[in-house]
């Protein structure tokens, strides 16, 4: 086939170009593909994880809170293979509530501690956090407690960590500390909210 003197020039020109891009042009379409297959395969894999971290989870909550065992069974699981998905916290706060309701402080703290470090819900982490701060300032470790309190935390728990930083420095013998505690956390609670009623009633018999 024959092509006239325009063409043959702009058939030239596409050769030099090609000559001079095209190794760069077949690799930047080969990265892409290859990021493209990466990105697919990862969003798969984090799909996969957080149908079986909630299937585990769900596993977790129909067990006997009185069976021990079976709860520190199903979230050594959650936290072994599935620490990385929303469900390895709950599962934790809800490991450490059966812990403590069966006596064993021990093994609640250093749940609740877990959570607050690694849970990828920050409300789950706020949780663990003042339930941690309630068992250390039933122990009468008020300095720890406090501590846990003034952590940097989810905001939208404001009120109820303000109102327990309040409990704490009345266990410390704070009176007024306290009750400026218990002031400020009426500014954060909800209006409607049973907390905010409790939190008045402290302050009212603060006199």
């Amino acid at each position: 086939m024959a092509y006239d003197l325009e063409e043959q020039e702009q058939l030239d020109e596409l050769k030099a170009w090609w000559k001079t891009y095209g190794k760069m042009v077949i690799n930047s379409v080969i990265g892409l593909l290859v990021a493209y297959v990466a990105y697919q395969g990862w969003t798969y894999y984090q799909t996969k994880q957080a149908v079986n971290a909630s299937t585990e989870y769900q596993a977790l909550l129909v067990v006997d809170a009185k069976d021990l065992k079976g709860v520190q069974a199903k979230t050594a699981v959650l936290m072994d293979k599935y620490s990385a998905t929303p469900y390895a916290g709950r599962a934790v706060v809800f490991a450490a509530k059966a812990n403590y309701e069966a006596n064993d402080i021990k093994s609640a703290k250093a749940q609740l501690e877990w959570a607050v470090s690694n849970a990828k819900e920050t409300s789950v982490s706020a949780i663990a956090s003042l339930q941690l701060a309630n068992i250390l300032a039933e122990e009468n470790n008020f300095d720890a407690a406090l501590k846990v309190l003034e952590a940097k935390h989810d905001a939208g728990f404001d009120g109820l960590f303000l109102d327990m930083k309040g409990d704490v420095l009345l266990g410390l013998g704070k009176r007024d500390e306290a009750k400026a505690a218990y002031e400020l956390a009426l500014t954060k609670l909800d209006v409607q909210g049973r907390y905010r009623h409790l939190t008045q009633q402290k302050i009212d018999s603060l006199g």
